[in-house]
């Protein structure tokens, strides 16, 4: 019998610790497959984020760094400054990177930092109990906006994406899901041009990723699965908003 598929070898042994129906499991496996598929396991230095990524480092096969609360952006920009021969990537959610990391992100972005960030956007606070974050929809019941998130008083989700790919560093931006096997492809596509991106020594490369969280939205994985595709693309629209190949082709360089 022919095998067809078999675990990724960037991923280690231990199971991951997720609730049921969370795709943080799926995306792992999408960028283990990715840093196989490139042969950069053994060169690749991730960068764990904190919150429910925070044991990203038990789960790859590859050398990991732990950094502080929002900061994965500035450690990978000093790993990757002091070891340029090494691929250097982020995993971060919302709450870490939108937040408290955000200027983190923007700066690395804005000079070019040759790394690539995997964004995770489940739109609450997932780790700490499902509190508002700078991606909470409009309307989106959490613990820390039990009658909805409002304009007046919170202001509007952060459309990370959006802001990035105005930035002349950030050389690849764009946003899918995981929610069914044409999206999953195509975010593995979205991986592979982020990778590229820092291969080729283009610049900053971001792959934002809608990721469910059952749990803390109060609904069992198909309501979630159902939320992302009717609530949360609505607020943030899937595609690449900027990609090198489109510059150069448009700059003939």
């Amino acid at each position: 019998m022919r095998q067809v598929t078999a675990k990724p070898k960037a991923l280690t042994n231990a199971p991951f610790h997720y609730c049921p129906g969370c795709t943080h499991g799926i995306i792992h496996r999408l960028l283990a497959e990715t840093l196989d598929e490139f042969g950069l396991t053994e060169n690749a230095i991730g960068i764990a984020s904190v919150g429910c990524s925070v044991f990203a480092y038990d789960y790859f096969n590859c050398d990991m760094q732990q950094a502080a609360h929002g900061r994965a952006p500035a450690v990978a920009t000093g790993i990757k400054r002091v070891r340029p021969q090494n691929f250097v990537f982020t995993y971060q959610g919302d709450g870490d990177l939108g937040s408290i990391g955000i200027g983190e992100t923007i700066h690395a972005a804005n000079r070019g930092e040759n790394i690539t960030i995997i964004f995770v956007n489940n739109a609450v606070y997932g780790m700490t109990g499902g509190q508002m974050a700078p991606t909470t929809l409009l309307g989106q019941k959490s613990s820390t906006t039990p009658t909805g998130r409002s304009i007046g008083e919170h202001g509007y989700p952060l459309p990370v994406s959006e802001l990035l790919q105005a930035l002349p560093g950030a050389a690849y931006v764009a946003r899918t899901t995981v929610t069914s096997p044409s999206q999953i492809r195509i975010t593995k596509r979205a991986l592979a041009q982020a990778f590229q991106a820092q291969i080729q020594g283009r610049g900053l490369g971001l792959v934002e990723i809608l990721s469910t969280c059952p749990v803390n939205w109060h609904m069992d994985p198909v309501e979630a699965l159902t939320f992302i595709n009717e609530e949360m693309v609505a607020q943030f629209p899937l595609g690449v908003f900027k990609d090198f190949d489109e510059e150069v082709a448009r700059d003939g360089k």
